[in-house]
């Protein structure tokens, strides 16, 4: 199994990270997401370094010019901090609600690019935005799950384990989903915990965004290699279906994990497990559709006909949402750290390491047109909220883009 620089592991979601049997393990850098080795103790705070191997970095795919057929223009720019955490960003209308690293969370209406409201919670972020559209939460390096409405704090509680999935606003309730593999619920209004549903699993998680999102009335979520349906009043489970299933002898080579975003189209709800595999579930019978193999690290996107995502070494995938099966690829983004895919209208919107969105035709992964930001790697997948396009980039860049 591979495992990258940009994903860290945490034991239990609260330790530094070991092997099983004394071994330990770190990641070597230099490939950014396409390799791993085992080597010597490395435990670092925040990502895992890397061990020298003597082999050369993957050279980024030369991109050439561009000659647009799909016209998009920038049509505003804001900012906030830098975002060195698993960012979602999330969209209620028009109102787009995002963060930055040093604690720092905002609404702007995303045809303007104009503040609705800003707020700071006081500690740095280790997970969200979580919205709908009146209450947002996050999750701080401290555990703490706080809540906002209209850029006033309302309540923070204590998690048991640290988060870095961004939670899931819906129904008046706040769930949470940590690394330790609970799932909680708690009231909107007041912050009391509603209930907690542990399930057991590998002593190793990622520290990335996981999956979890409403589907009518059961609750989604991704459990080790296990898409999960429970039911949002009391959290007991309505259904499991695997996705992956552990592999090799130790921790590290056993890990496995549903990483987000999640696509859904109706009832049909696809994930991704890590390295691993992409699959379709339906989420109103808890039944499985199909899996195949994969290697991304990061979530998909789908339309009514394709599913949309991105591997570890860049290549950019559609798979037919019916069984299964590749329509098409590219590779005109390998080893250019590609983002989860968005649809938006004729395209699929890719973000890179160096700043760029990347417009790709649904129907064959073509180039429709470029766009550049402020050069630093594009932090989340990119939002359509109304007609305007949102990017967001590690240095804390924000920008909007239109369709001509």
């Amino acid at each position: 199994m591979r495992v990258t620089a940009r994903h860290h592991l945490r034991k239990g979601g609260v330790g530094p990270v070991r092997a099983a049997s004394g071994v330990s393990a770190s990641v070597r850098s230099g490939l950014g997401r396409w390799a791993v080795r085992v080597c010597s103790v490395l435990l670092l705070p925040v990502w895992l370094a890397a061990c020298s191997s003597g082999s050369p970095k993957p050279k980024p795919a030369e991109l050439g010019p561009v000659m647009p057929s799909l016209a998009v223009q920038q049509v505003w720019r804001t900012s906030l901090a830098t975002v060195n955490f698993p960012l979602a960003v999330h969209v209620s209308g028009t109102t787009v609600t995002l963060a930055g690293s040093d604690g720092s969370v905002l609404a702007l209406d995303a045809a303007t690019g104009r503040d609705i409201w800003r707020a700071r919670v006081g500690a740095s972020l280790a997970a969200g935005v979580g919205s709908d559209g009146r209450l947002a939460a996050v999750v701080t390096q401290a555990n703490e799950l706080v809540a906002l409405q209209e850029g006033r704090e309302i309540w923070r509680q204590k998690l048991s384990a640290q988060g870095y999935t961004s939670p899931l606003v819906a129904g008046g309730r706040v769930f949470m989903l940590a690394a330790d593999r609970s799932v909680n619920a708690f009231d909107g209004s007041t912050g009391r915990k509603l209930w907690t549903q542990q399930r057991p699993g590998e002593p190793l998680v990622l520290r990335q965004g996981g999956v979890m999102l409403a589907v009518g009335d059961t609750l989604v979520v991704g459990l080790a290699g296990r898409l999960a349906g429970l039911n949002p009043l009391n959290g007991s489970v309505r259904w499991e279906v695997p996705l992956a299933s552990p592999r090799g002898i130790n921790d590290v080579e056993r890990l496995v994990d549903l990483v987000g975003p999640a696509a859904r189209v109706a009832q049909t709800v696809c994930a991704r497990a890590f390295q691993a595999s992409v699959g379709c579930v339906n989420a109103e019978r808890g039944s499985l559709l199909w899996t195949r193999p994969a290697d991304g690290t990061v979530g998909l996107a789908t339309d009514e006909r394709l599913l949309f995502g991105t591997e570890a070494d860049g290549t950019v995938l559609a798979w037919r949402l019916s069984d299964g099966d590749r329509v098409w690829s590219t590779d005109r983004l390998r080893f250019r750290t590609p983002t989860a895919p968005l649809v938006i209208g004729r395209s699929i919107a890719v973000g890179d390491l160096a700043g760029f969105v990347h417009l790709l035709s649904r129907e064959d992964g073509s180039l429709l047109n470029r766009l550049s930001t402020d050069g630093s790697e594009i932090a989340a997948s990119p939002v359509l909220a109304g007609n305007t396009l949102v990017v967001v980039t590690r240095l804390g860049g924000v920008f909007g883009f239109a369709p001509q």
